[in-house]
């Protein structure tokens, strides 16, 4: 008897424990990547880390659909390849946004940003897709944009009395900073204690830019539907970032590729690698056996655990304006996912993969 209980709840909650494994491989694979962009002297650009863990991706996805004999590998159906192209490079804009904020905000701030994701997607679905739009979901949006404002902390509304700056220098800052972010990379061990605030505002926008680019590839996934396997996505995605990343790295004058200096860096950009693929197949595997409610709740433990990371490599605790705009933007995608939850009960699940991972947990 004992058992057959135990075998219950083993079969109940194999699907979250999948997801919990997919959040813990996706803070470690985000806390490496930040001490690859700010813990060397040889430091990664954003650019840099998309082509070490897109690469891996590519190779192992390719690996599995062919051993596995994948229908229509490795391109797809000819009829919807406008549309994984157009996932692809979406979701290469999202990405990049992530790992480029992750260069000089803290992860808390980095990863909570992502989560006004649902929203953005309700916003795209409705402009391409003519989905319903309610008054619910806007009033969504602007407490997430209100979360935002609180994470972003911008000068003219949250004032520092302290700094003795010029306002000329300031706008000078922000205008070098936007001709230059593809080759801007922190100079500080912990980048955060040392940003400018036009700095931290532009690497806001620029998470904002790849949370719309996230949406994107979402409300593509959603065209595509059973068309395509969930692999054949997720490779055109990894794949397209790959190509991307190389040619901006090789085309950008101030960018050019880095070899790892040590066994450390070695060991990060194998952990990239892994934990990055390792989270596209946890994610899709646990949301195919768990119900999109339980299984979305739990993606927002990822907060907790960069919240204890944080902590403990860089002994840093969010200020009190990011907590509360952690807290706004949260609530603002829960009552979005229980809105889409509202409308659309159950119904054939699309493929899933990192940039849908907080929505409404529609799979394949």
């Amino acid at each position: 008897m004992a058992w057959q209980k135990l075998k219950n709840f083993y079969d109940r909650n194999f699907g979250l424990f999948l997801v919990f494994l997919a959040q813990t491989c996706g803070s470690v694979m985000n806390t490496a990547a930040k001490l690859l962009a700010t813990g060397y002297e040889v430091k990664f650009h954003a650019l840099h880390i998309i082509f070490v863990r897109m690469l891996s991706t590519t190779i192992l996805g390719t690996l599995y659909m062919w051993y596995h004999n994948v229908p229509d590998f490795p391109l797809g159906q000819r009829g919807i390849r406008w549309l994984l192209i157009l996932r692809g490079t979406a979701g290469f804009i999202g990405i990049f946004g992530l790992y480029y904020s992750l260069s000089w905000l803290e992860i808390s701030d980095a990863t909570v940003i992502t989560f006004i994701i649902p929203t953005m997607t309700a916003v795209v679905c409705f402009l391409w897709l003519r989905e319903p739009f309610t008054s619910k979901e806007a009033l969504a949006g602007l407490l997430a944009l209100a979360g935002v404002l609180f994470v972003a902390r911008p000068t003219w509304l949250f004032p520092k009395p302290s700094v003795d700056t010029d306002p000329s220098q300031a706008v000078d800052d922000l205008a070098s900073s936007t001709l230059t972010f593809l080759a801007d990379i922190p100079k500080a061990q912990a980048p955060t204690n040392h940003v400018s605030p036009s700095q931290r505002t532009l690497a806001i926008f620029i998470a904002i830019i790849g949370t719309l680019g996230a949406s994107t590839a979402y409300a593509a996934i959603r065209v595509i539907g059973k068309r395509a396997h969930s692999l054949i996505s997720v490779n055109y995605f990894a794949g397209i970032a790959t190509i991307g990343s190389t040619l901006i790295i090789l085309i950008h004058p101030d960018l050019h590729f880095v070899i790892p200096q040590d066994l450390g860096q070695w060991g990060l950009v194998a952990v990239i690698g892994l934990t990055g693929f390792l989270l596209q197949f946890l994610l899709t595997e646990g949301l195919q056996r768990e119900k999109a409610g339980r299984a979305t709740n739990l993606l927002y433990l990822q907060l907790v655990f960069t919240l204890i990371i944080e902590r403990v490599i860089w002994g840093t605790t969010p200020p009190v304006e990011s907590l509360i705009g952690a807290a706004l933007i949260i609530s603002a995608s829960i009552w979005v996912s229980l809105q889409k939850n509202e409308k659309v009960p159950e119904k054939s699940k699309a493929g899933v993969d990192e940039e849908s991972r907080l929505l409404d947990g529609e799979e394949e």
